[in-house]
């Protein structure tokens, strides 16, 4: 499995060889460096911690003592993995890792939109204007029965929308500049301008 951290930038229109043109992202990716190798014997689990992005002011003494030499970063993320990618501590990845790999999945913590109703927040059509009916037009109506005497819980309702981790899978890569490290996936992924997401290819038996 393949994986790194980036940025995202901004949407742009991407055209092939054939002039057909598609919607993308580019996302400011890598370079990552491993921190820390995890094992079954030790952690429990088989990990591989890596670290991006410089940070300008200075890290906790823990932080610094956990980190050492390898740098003062200021995203640090885990990948399970089964280190069958034979990276060591301190080791750097690129995107230049991607270069054989067609299709990425993508998580990061989507848009955040505040407290919303119910129209907007599950697609409730409201109610009529017509029969006596004056301001119930975005309304979600009913919430309970006379019998119960309560509201369910799960019941769809007004309240805080979005800033939720979204997962994106089979994102189609377009394009890789190895220079700027930038990368160059098909559609839409989660977040605004800047989210810092989970880039990583999963193997897949066929």
């Amino acid at each position: 499995m393949k994986f790194i951290l980036g940025t995202k930038q901004k949407m742009v229109q991407y055209f092939n060889e054939e002039g057909k043109a598609s919607p993308a992202t580019l996302i400011s990716a890598g370079p990552i460096v491993v921190t820390q190798l995890k094992d079954k014997e030790k952690d429990g689990y088989k990990a591989i911690q890596i670290g991006y992005l410089e940070k300008k002011k200075q890290n906790s003494k823990s932080k610094l003592g956990h980190l050492k030499n390898l740098g003062n970063f200021k995203h640090l993320r885990e990948f399970i993995t089964e280190n069958d990618e034979k990276l060591k501590l301190g080791d750097t990845i690129d995107v230049s890792a991607f270069e054989k790999v067609k299709t990425v999945v993508i998580s990061g913590v989507s848009k955040g939109k505040g407290f919303q109703g119910g129209v907007k927040r599950h697609g409730f059509h409201g109610g009529p204007r017509s029969h006596g009916q004056k301001h119930s037009e975005r309304e979600v109506g009913s919430i309970g029965d006379a019998g119960s005497q309560r509201v369910f819980k799960g019941k769809r309702m007004p309240g805080r929308m979005g800033s939720d981790r979204i997962t994106v899978k089979n994102l189609v890569i377009l394009d890789i500049d190895k220079e700027n490290n930038h990368l160059l996936v098909k559609g839409a992924v989660p977040g605004r301008l800047g989210t810092i997401l989970e880039i990583r290819s999963l193997k897949i038996k066929l």
